[in-house]
């Protein structure tokens, strides 16, 4: 480094361009909502089964790591004496902060995949719309 000094980040320096990622089931942004009224997602039904799935493990990932944390949150002092208490104290005090942080992510992963799972729902009422449209039409699927 010269003078001694830390790296710094320059974005300039990147040696190749990034390359866009493409969703493969699905879009999201104004693509997805043009001619549905605005932007949004669109997904198929494996794509929306899944992520349902996907935010679901995690909040069941989180809920084992708060079960993990519990033991942080009743840490006992190994003596009776003012400086295991109170360490004992503090320790429990960063446990109960980790549960409520823990807690937080859990519900936010149920939150998420409550919201795929209602999109399913709505897709397979749209689906069963038009199924039973077509068969009045006369048509077959």
């Amino acid at each position: 480094m010269p003078d001694g000094q830390p790296p710094v980040y320059d974005p300039n320096t990147r040696r190749a361009p990034l390359t866009p990622v493409t969703p493969h089931a699905g879009t999201y942004g104004g693509t997805a909502g043009v001619g549905a009224g605005g932007p949004g997602f669109k997904y198929d039904r494996a794509t929306l089964e899944q992520l349902a799935k996907d935010w679901n493990d995690m909040a069941n990932e989180f809920k084992a790591d708060r079960d993990e944390a519990n033991a942080i949150a009743r840490a006992k002092g190994p003596g009776l004496e003012y400086a295991s208490g109170g360490n004992a104290e503090e320790v429990r005090g960063s446990g109960q902060a980790l549960l409520a942080t823990l807690t937080a992510r859990e519900e936010y992963c149920r939150s998420m995949a409550k919201k795929f799972e209602a999109a399913l729902g709505q897709y397979a009422k749209t689906e069963d719309e038009h199924t039973s449209e077509i068969h009045r039409t006369g048509g077959s699927l």
